[in-house]
């Protein structure tokens, strides 16, 4: 098989994006997603394999920036839009594809890539693990109460279009972002992604709102929601879907969302991406009748087994000989020295003995301190060569707060 690699051109967008949709079941995009997405197009970022004129398989990335333990932000590749053609499936263009854009990220010096999967089975063999997981809830607002903190009558709500409020919003959220591993600072066009609200993907509801919730006149938090009527047997039986929940105290929170669960005509508040310590689940009277599911949210690798563990901080001191194991970058392959704590962290090759040998995916999962090493080392891609370097290795990268995606690139 003959067929030509190379990035995109702004003359082939339309192509390209067309054989995305069908790559993901034909259902073409409304012409307000098209723009955004090609507005942000990276077009060096976006290899394809070309067969003649037609599109056999491509990949993008957007360079996103995504807050790691310790407060840090960084550069990472966004890898998003991977399809392969029907018709030439089977033939290994994937992992071609793949491979070139982790080389291409390292190159531009990009510690991390960072994807979110359609098929959560296919990106384990890149090198990829499970570092975010998140939980969707339905509140059933008839037979569930909140308990909500001092300081929440002090709240100030009130109701306004998105769009008018968007620069504080995104104020806000600049705030939190430090706060938390695995969100996304939003870089120059990406504040238009929560505002994004095409008929077509709106579940029957009418456009977004926004709910803010003001102390003395600053903003401490805001939701954006839609509200979809339904009625059974001539009841109200509504939902509340819920956008985006953000807050900067405890009461702003509980605020929010009491005034979601408090409308009227709605038996439902859906909130469908959450940390999986989001306070909601100390808030309500009764968690299981919110009907939680828990779903992988982000994927996540490091580029450079060197810089990416450098990158971060750790809850106690570590100084740890990893042997990784990594067949799909090879050049992360070998033993590394881990040194850090609190203050920062190196990580340096090293021929000293190995403490502990690691599969990249087991770094990967662990990375933004949301899942033990120990835990790898039950499932295998982790194993303890040295007694006690689990244990301690293990303690330093669990980190206090749950890594999150706040939303899909």
């Amino acid at each position: 098989m003959t067929m030509e690699l190379r990035g995109l051109e702004k003359t082939e967008w339309e192509t390209w994006y067309r054989s995305l949709e069908w790559a993901f079941g034909g259902v073409a995009e409304s012409p307000e997603e098209r723009g955004l997405w090609r507005e942000l197009t990276e077009y060096d970022g976006s290899p394809a394999l070309w067969d003649g004129d037609r599109l056999g398989g491509s990949i993008a990335a957007f360079s996103l920036g995504l807050s790691v333990p310790g407060g840090a932000v960084v550069p990472t590749a966004g890898v998003t839009m991977a399809g392969v053609a029907a018709t030439h499936r089977r033939r290994g263009i994937l992992p071609r594809l793949m491979r070139r854009a982790l080389e291409d990220h390292r190159e531009a010096g990009e510690p991390l890539a960072a994807l979110t999967a359609s098929e959560a089975g296919i990106y384990g063999r890149f090198g990829f693990g499970i570092a975010g997981q998140a939980p969707a809830v339905d509140i059933d607002t008839a037979r569930v109460g909140l308990n909500v903190p001092p300081g929440t009558e002090g709240i100030r709500l009130r109701v306004e279009e998105p769009a008018a409020e968007l620069d504080r919003c995104e104020a806000l959220y600049a705030g939190l972002v430090r706060d938390r591993p695995g969100m996304l600072e939003r870089r120059p066009g990406w504040e238009k992604v929560p505002l994004l609200d095409p008929p077509g993907e709106r579940e029957g509801a009418p456009e977004l709102r926004v709910v803010l919730a003001e102390r003395d006149g600053e903003l401490v938090g805001y939701a954006r929601y839609a509200l979809k009527p339904d009625w059974d047997g001539g009841l109200p039986d509504g939902t509340v879907l819920v956008r985006d929940l953000d807050a900067a105290e405890p009461a702003a929170y509980a605020a929010l969302l009491r005034f979601l669960v408090s409308t009227d005509l709605m038996g439902t508040v859906a909130l469908r991406n959450r940390p999986v310590d989001d306070p909601l689940l100390h808030l309500v009277t009764d968690f299981r009748r919110c009907r939680p599911r828990l779903v992988d949210r982000l994927h996540l690798r490091p580029v450079d087994v060197g810089a990416a563990p450098a990158a971060r901080t750790y809850v106690t001191d570590v100084d740890v000989v990893l042997e990784v194991a990594d067949d799909f970058c090879p050049w992360n392959e070998g033993r590394w020295r881990l040194s850090g704590g609190p203050g920062g962290a190196v990580c340096e090759r090293t021929g000293d003995a190995a403490d502990l040998a690691v599969h990249v995916r087991a770094l990967s999962t662990a990375y933004l301190g949301g899942a033990g090493l120990p835990g790898m080392a039950a499932a295998g891609p982790a194993r303890e060569l040295r007694p006690g370097a689990l244990a301690a290795a293990g303690a330093a990268f669990l980190w206090p707060v749950a890594p999150w995606l706040p939303h899909s690139f």
